[in-house]
This record gives C-alpha cells, structure tokens and sequence, in this order.
C-alpha cells in the first residue's frame, strides 16, 4: 500500500486549506466539529446553573445540573473522539502536504547556496585571471 498514490481529498485543489494561520485553523476546526464547542457551551452553562443553585441553597436542582455537566462532558468527549476519527484521513493528508513543501523549500535553499557557490567559484576565476592577465602584462615590459 505504500507504493500507491494517496486517495484524492476534497482539499486536494484548496491551496488555502494548507496556507492558513491560526484563527483560519480555529474557525476551519468550529465548522467541521460543530459539536465540540456546543459540548462546551451546554458544559459551561450546567455549571453556571449549578453555581446559581448553590447560591440559593436548592440542593435538588445542583444535583442536577452536576449530572447535567457530566452528560454535556460526555457529549464533548465523544463528538472530540468521532470528529477525530473522521478527520484522520485529512489530517494526515495535511502532514503529508506540509512535509512535502518543507523538503521542497529545503531543496530551494540548497539550490540557491549551490547556485551562490557558482557564482563565487566564477568571480574567484574571473579574479584570478585578471591578476594572470595583470602579471603577464607587467612580465612582458
């Protein structure tokens, strides 16, 4: 299986799916795991209600918004797990990607410092046939 191509994706031809910075990554994250921050949101709001119930002394109802918070924990830890699983695929594709343009710019910089060589190795030669010339000329007086 290593031998084959990889499967297309569906970023395959989006450059700005792998050119983003960090809150085009947060954003591109919130739309494909919608559930993630909604299990946040009904976390959040089950403790503010328990902390509001524990201020009133009404011990049924802190009771219940702590199994509230258990249950919302819950949804959060399985929409983490199930958004994980099916974004692996692209995921991957994206570290592969990134690899892959890392080497090429690795190979661009030893291009460039071998190209800058040339140059040098061309301007040293170049020097040292003027001094040639120079002494050939001060020889030949």
């Amino acid at each position: 299986m290593s031998g084959e191509t990889p499967l297309p994706s569906s970023f395959d031809g989006n450059a700005d799916f792998y050119n983003e910075n960090r809150a085009e990554k947060f954003f591109r994250r919130l739309r494909e795991e919608p559930l993630v921050p909604l299990g946040c949101v009904l976390t959040v709001a089950a403790l503010i209600g328990a902390t509001r119930s524990i201020r009133r002394g009404d011990g049924n109802r802190t009771n219940v918004m702590f199994r509230r918070r258990i249950y919302a924990q819950g949804f959060t830890i399985v929409a983490m797990l199930g958004g994980s699983i099916y974004y692996q695929e692209d995921r991957n594709k994206r570290k592969e990607y990134e690899g892959v343009v890392a080497e090429k710019l690795r190979l661009e910089k030893r291009d460039k410092w071998i190209k800058e060589l040339e140059v040098r190795d061309e301007e040293e030669k170049a020097m040292k046939a003027q001094v040639a010339r120079r002494r050939t000329r001060r020889e030949g007086r």
